[in-house]
């Protein structure tokens, strides 16, 4: 399963205005937010999927690579990518703006790491069998400078002078009192006066990290595997998760219909005609296969259970064996004796006997 356009996504065209696309976000996010559909696996993941989208079309920067390279330019090999960071401002925004400011509880919002994404490629053989592997990433984590906080050692974030700390300002507009983000601290309720030199006030720095990949045998290709608590660290929330999209590569010989494996194998003359054994591959190991006498090209034969095993129930699907009749392109000198004797034991070579049913035709007429 592909990733979609992040047009499609936000449901806007190629043409959009920054404007429309902020808006048709909102949207999204006032209907998939976790907080308003606890219950719902889909809701959260249409809420990540909006929010990965709008990271990356409302930087002008970013939209421009992306109208460009499509999804190629944020992936870089195996990379991750910002999956969201933008959602709660704008929820909070939004859902102030019809509520006063009950989501909020009046202090600063609450923060998480992101969450990230990584590329996996797996061969047809590794998504039968499943595989551990271990892959290296690049992540945020909290500067060991200044433990995360983004002030320079022996010095502490200072109490945000225009929200006093709240993380919210207040807007009387006739009856209705807005809520709002502060554009000052961005919702953190402090500022940094004097930021660390290490991580220049980020509070964090990148590093690289080995994880061990459990890949379950069945995997699809497009599914993805959720690690927990793997995603971006901070200092002073929860960590983000850390998203493995699985691409299992074409088969030379295989094709894959879910559970289900087609190939096709080669057998001659002789075979189709008097029958016999051969050997077929499978992804289970080579099997030895009978042809029955009179097997015509294109006869397709099951092999039960050597299929790919089902994920949810650990069934496992079948083989489906498809032969066709090879014909050389050259033969040796006694091959063409015994064909040239069989053609003479069979009767009328073909050509007279197409001659005979259209003169048969023509004498019809």
């Amino acid at each position: 399963m592909s990733k979609r356009d992040y047009y499609e996504v936000l449901g806007v065209t190629r043409e959009a205005s920054a404007v429309e696309i902020k808006k048709s976000y909102r949207q999204l996010a006032l209907k998939f937010h976790p907080d308003r559909n606890p219950d719902d696996a889909d809701a959260e993941e249409r809420f990540k999927e909006a929010s990965e989208a709008y990271s990356v079309l409302s930087d002008s920067e970013n939209r421009a690579k992306y109208d460009r390279f499509g999804h190629a330019a944020f992936e870089n090999g195996g990379g991750f990518g910002d999956m969201s960071g933008f959602a709660d401002e704008i929820f909070g925004d939004l859902f102030s703006a019809f509520f006063g400011g009950a989501s909020g509880g009046g202090g600063p919002r609450q923060r998480s790491g992101r969450d990230l994404r990584y590329q996996m490629s797996i061969t047809l053989e590794e998504a039968s069998t499943g595989i551990e592997r271990k892959i290296k990433i690049r992540k945020p984590h909290p500067c060991d400078t200044c433990t995360g906080t983004g002030a320079r050692p022996g010095t502490k974030a200072e109490r945000c002078k225009q929200c006093d700390g709240a993380g919210q300002t207040r807007v009387q507009q006739g009856f209705f009192a807005i809520t709002r983000t502060c554009p000052v601290c961005r919702g953190e309720g402090t500022m940094i006066e004097d930021p660390c030199p290490s991580c220049g006030g980020s509070g964090h720095k990148e590093k690289e990290s080995e994880l061990l990949v459990k890949v379950p045998a069945g995997i699809d290709n497009g599914q993805r595997l959720k690690l927990r608590g793997e995603g971006e660290h901070i200092s002073d929330g929860a960590p983000g998760d850390l998203y493995v999209e699985i691409t299992v590569e074409e088969h030379k010989y295989f094709r894959r219909q879910e559970t289900e494996i087609v190939s096709e194998i080669p057998v001659s003359y002789s075979q189709s005609v008097l029958g016999g054994e051969t050997t077929v591959e499978t992804l289970h190991g080579p099997v030895s296969m009978k042809i029955p006498a009179g097997t015509p090209s294109g006869k397709v034969f099951r092999l039960r259970g050597k299929g790919m095993i089902d994920m949810h129930t650990g069934r496992h699907g079948d083989h489906h064996v498809r032969t066709y009749v090879y014909v050389p392109s050259s033969i040796g000198d006694r091959e063409k004796e015994l064909l040239e004797e069989l053609a003479t034991v069979e009767g009328k070579p073909v050509h007279e006997e197409s001659r005979s049913f259209f003169d048969r035709v023509k004498e019809f007429f």
